[in-house]
């Protein structure tokens, strides 16, 4: 019976650890990918669900941010399967922004904006680099695509936030010349 029991001691101690060294960055890049706290919350908790669920099939340990990431994103998908959302036109509704304070400076808040207009192809790539911290193969490799698609992604993203930001180009300068 100790078998059994130290095993899963082990097994358990593995998921700890895994869930002490990931949750916060999963919780970020969930808030990225939902813009609610609670949806945010609700997405890492279902991810360290199927973690665990899955942790056997783990193979490379040096993945497993990766893995987890992969996830999550399959976890917010399937939040659009399983239920149809009302969609109503809120391009006419002007919200205020729950998350404002006097704290959090305008440039933050242009920021998020902009990034959070870009089409989903240039925001994912860019949000598992600057969130997540992603490398450009890593990147590649969960999203399904090749590295030079992705650098080109990235590229076209930040020309695109530096264009909505109203940030000089440095390459109209050189064309200029």
């Amino acid at each position: 019976m100790k078998p059994v029991n130290a095993a899963m001691s082990s097994r358990q101690d593995q998921f700890e650890a895994l869930v002490r060294g990931h949750s916060t960055d999963l919780y970020r890049y969930a808030y990225w990918l939902c813009g609610q706290e609670a949806l945010a919350q609700d997405l890492v908790q279902d991810t360290f669900l199927r973690a665990w669920r899955a942790l056997d099939r783990l193979r490379e340990v040096s993945a497993v941010k990766a893995w987890l990431i992969t996830i999550l994103r399959r976890e917010h998908a399937r939040l659009f399967e399983r239920k149809s959302m009302a969609s109503d036109d809120i391009d006419d509704i002007d919200l205020p922004d729950p998350q404002a304070t006097p704290e959090r400076s305008t440039e933050e808040s242009r920021l998020r904006q902009a990034m959070a207009s870009l089409e989903p192809k240039y925001r994912e790539p860019l949000v598992l680099q600057v969130l997540g911290g992603f490398s450009c193969s890593e990147i590649a490799e969960q999203l399904g695509l090749g590295e030079a698609a992705v650098m080109t992604q990235l590229f076209r993203a930040r020309q695109k936030l530096k264009g909505q930001l109203g940030l000089e180009d440095p390459l109209a300068e050189v064309s200029e010349l």
